[in-house]
């Protein structure tokens, strides 16, 4: 089974397509929640993706609440800064859900504080306030995919 993931409400069409990428370089499933920040045929987001559109399973739902339904026997994990565990003491397992929010806001607090237990964080100095999601996305992805010895890749 892939990895997911999953943008809520993504602002930005550039990092949507670099994430859209890393997916199909890993087999992993993109999921899209609306509203989105950008027109799934802007030119920014189809540059970021380069060629690779073909190679990614892209999922779009109207609300968080219909991707959670449709994926009710999976485990989410929340990317939030003001998570306090760190992504790599997590043992993901294929299947798994990688959430990640809204560029200029992150994920919203109910959502947080409904799932506190399965929120993560990447540690970082505090002169910053989070890293891009792009970058985000690839390094909790990436860990996921090493702890289960790159299996979809070999």
């Amino acid at each position: 089974m892939p990895f997911h993931i999953v943008l809520v409400e993504p602002e930005i069409p550039a990092n949507t397509g670099n994430i859209a990428r890393t997916c199909a370089a890993t087999g992993a499933h993109l999921h899209l929640v609306r509203p989105l920040g950008f027109n799934t045929d802007d030119r920014t987001l189809k540059r970021a993706g380069l060629d690779y559109w073909h190679a990614v399973q892209v999922h779009y739902y109207d609300s968080f609440a219909e991707l959670q339904e449709k994926y009710a026997g999976s485990q989410f994990y929340y990317a939030s800064t003001r998570a306090q565990k760190i992504y790599s003491d997590i043992q993901y397992k294929d299947g798994d859900m990688l959430v990640f929010g809204k560029e200029t806001k992150g994920l919203p607090q109910q959502l947080i504080d409904e799932n506190i237990d399965n929120c993560i964080r990447m540690p970082m100095t505090t002169e910053v306030r989070s890293l891009n999601l792009s970058n985000s996305a690839a390094i909790i992805l990436f860990e996921a995919l090493r702890q289960n010895g790159f299996q979809s890749l070999i």
